[in-house]
């Protein structure tokens, strides 16, 4: 059986290209079979296929983050209340109470790292899947196996190869000079030359034999690889030079082309980004850590992802750009839908899942909500008046603890209302 070794060999990720690369076979086969067998094309059917099929996974996480928002003022008053007690009574008391929280409102503590560990390691195979192409659409694979029977015929094939890509300073991601030419990474080896890459490799004098070949899969390439003005097998970078060689409309389109795929890199993950729910902080308070982190992080990399994209093949900016597109697009059908989501029901339905899960483990749930309340009970309560009070103080304080309920989307009552009170109760206390 020939097996292609460039495939993804690590554990879990290997597995998850396997599957991967079914899926992107099948799309290129279909393309294939109705005359139109381009790996641009196979690369943004292949990306909307997966990132659909994950589409429940970011419901999932997009529903935990609102429910996130209204817990934070209940978490954040527990986390006040033990700030600074380390000795192990406390924080076993912190952990209860936090616990019966998230009891409260019928979620696990880990929250959407379930969905984070499922998608991350989907979005990795997804990758590499696309970065190596030849070894999970055979028919990429097939074009370049006669040429690379061809090369092996030659004496000295490895050495020839690792003098080709030491002379021409070659830079492949898994192939280096001491890599060892078999005919898998031979043709791995092809698939990533450039054209003008793949014209200097058949001029060397030891493959004159094959001229012929060379012409043939060179013209193959480039039909299956050429996406609008582009070759997907060349670099931006490389692209731009050409470009400018050749000078003209042509070379301008090419240039103006080139430079569109990193540029349209940096927008689109900038604009997911943006369109992303963003955590609501007191203005009062300078964001935590952990906040300013990731706030960094998420302006850096779509900056990088651009610098990577003039170095990269242009398929891999493709993936990137249009990854980053159906993610935009679902999260602005997400955002509408989160807007009238019902989280009264919400809560309710998750209470009931929360119930029996805890009646399988030999919980009692019901003296778990009890604390609950009991712990947003005293939240709620005002402070107990002071001796001496007058009538018309009495009332004006009890108007005032009534205001917590007032202006806000929530119903009164609610779990979501009550939450929101709470608050408002601990921001009004920091103004004091």
């Amino acid at each position: 059986m020939n097996i292609v070794m460039t495939k993804v060999t690590t554990p879990i990720i290997g597995w998850i290209c396997s599957i991967l690369g079914w899926v992107i076979n099948a799309i290129y086969a279909l393309l294939d079979l109705i005359g139109i067998p381009n790996i641009g094309l196979a690369i943004i059917l292949f990306t909307l296929v997966v990132y659909m099929a994950m589409m429940p996974l970011q419901i999932k996480q997009q529903k935990f983050s609102k429910m996130n928002s209204i817990m934070q003022p209940e978490i954040q008053r527990i986390q006040k209340k033990y700030k600074g007690k380390k000795d192990n009574d406390s924080m076993m008391k912190q952990n209860e109470e936090l616990n019966a929280v998230y009891q409260k409102y019928g979620v696990s503590p880990t929250g959407s790292c379930v969905q984070l560990l499922i998608q991350m390691p989907v979005l990795l195979a997804l990758y590499q899947v696309i970065y190596h192409i030849p070894g999970y659409i055979s028919g990429v694979r097939n074009v370049f196996t006669g040429l690379a029977s061809n090369i092996m015929s030659v004496k000295g094939f490895g050495d020839i190869i690792s003098k080709f890509i030491t002379d021409n300073s070659i830079s492949m991601y898994g192939i280096t000079a001491n890599t060892e030419f078999t005919k898998e990474t031979i043709i791995d080896f092809l698939y990533k030359l450039s054209p003008s890459q793949m014209e200097l490799f058949a001029n060397l004098p030891e493959f004159s034999a094959h001229a012929n070949v060379f012409e043939q899969v060179a013209a193959k390439a480039e039909h299956i690889n050429q996406f609008l003005v582009l070759n997907i097998s060349d670099t931006p970078m490389a692209v731009i030079k050409s470009g400018w060689a050749q000078g003209g409309v042509t070379g301008w389109i090419m240039i103006i082309a080139a430079v569109l795929i990193p540029v349209l890199a940096w927008f689109t993950q900038w604009m997911n980004y943006k369109l992303m729910p963003q955590p609501q902080n007191n203005s009062n308070e300078a964001p935590s850590t952990m906040e300013a982190s990731m706030k960094s992080m998420n302006t850096v990399m779509p900056v990088m992802s651009a610098v990577f994209c003039f170095s990269f093949p242009v398929g891999i900016g493709i993936y990137w750009v249009i990854g980053a597109v159906i993610r935009s697009i679902q999260q602005v059908v997400l955002n509408k839908k989160m807007d009238t989501m019902d989280m009264e029901e919400y809560i309710r339905k998750n209470q009931e899942k929360m119930k029996k899960k805890m009646e399988k483990r030999g919980y009692n749930p019901q003296q778990i909500n009890q604390q609950a309340r009991m712990n947003v009970k005293n939240i709620q309560q005002p402070q107990q008046q002071k001796p001496g009070l007058t009538a018309e103080d009495k009332a004006e304080r009890m108007k005032k603890s009534t205001e917590y309920y007032k202006n806000t989307e929530y119903k009164p009552g609610s779990l979501a209302a009550k939450a929101n009170m709470v608050k408002q109760f601990d921001e009004k206390n920091k103004k004091k």
